[in-house]
């Protein structure tokens, strides 16, 4: 059953970009020493401890990387949360932060879903929990040294907890694809966009 009456055209997603040349060599340089590691790669002349520091390098720019995408997510949430603060008819819904990250990651949007596989992002699921469960956790990226090597090797897992912990505080209603449309952007993208429309004002 439906949430919300009828469905409600929500502030649009925006995703900027967060990877430069730099991060993407360390995150390649990672999985092939991850590989190294569980022997699925010959290591050839690389010591173990030169592999995992390679492979501790990578995951950190994989943290850098997720909590940027959480700030957008967060961001957008808390718009749609004043969003719908505005209209009188949505007061008594009950929705909260809860509401829209389940959203994200358990329901999402069938139009959405198709433009986050058109840009090859294939497991969007575990990209959204894991940079709303970084953002729970952290104010702004955590330096390097500020975070010990069990962390930033088994992030992940410490990502994944703190989204079921964060969604698990209190009681939310479900939102679902019938209750609500946005539109997915890239930042360049709706740039563009914007541009084009105040060229036709």
């Amino acid at each position: 059953m439906s949430l919300i009456a009828t469905s409600v055209k929500l502030p649009p997603l925006i995703l900027h970009p967060f990877a430069h040349s730099s991060g993407r060599d360390k995150l390649i340089q990672s999985s092939r020493a991850s590989l190294m590691l569980q022997g699925m790669l010959p290591s050839g002349e690389h010591p173990a401890e030169d592999l995992d520091r390679a492979l501790l390098e990578g995951r950190y720019q994989e943290i850098r990387m997720l909590f940027y995408v959480g700030r957008d997510l967060m961001r957008w949430i808390a718009q749609c949360l004043e969003f719908l603060s505005a209209h009188e008819e949505y007061k008594d819904a009950g929705i909260k932060y809860q509401s829209f990250a389940s959203l994200l990651v358990q329901h999402t949007p069938p139009r959405v879903e198709e433009k986050l596989r058109k840009w090859g992002v294939a497991d969007y699921r575990s990209i959204f929990m894991r940079a709303l469960g970084l953002n729970a956790l952290f104010a702004e990226v955590p330096e390097r040294d500020n975070l010990a090597d069990e962390f930033i090797r088994n992030y992940y897992r410490y990502a994944d907890q703190m989204f079921q912990c964060r969604q698990s505080q209190v009681h939310f209603p479900e939102l679902h694809a019938m209750d609500v449309d946005f539109d997915l952007f890239a930042s360049g993208e709706y740039s563009r966009m914007l541009e084009r429309s105040w060229e036709g004002q």
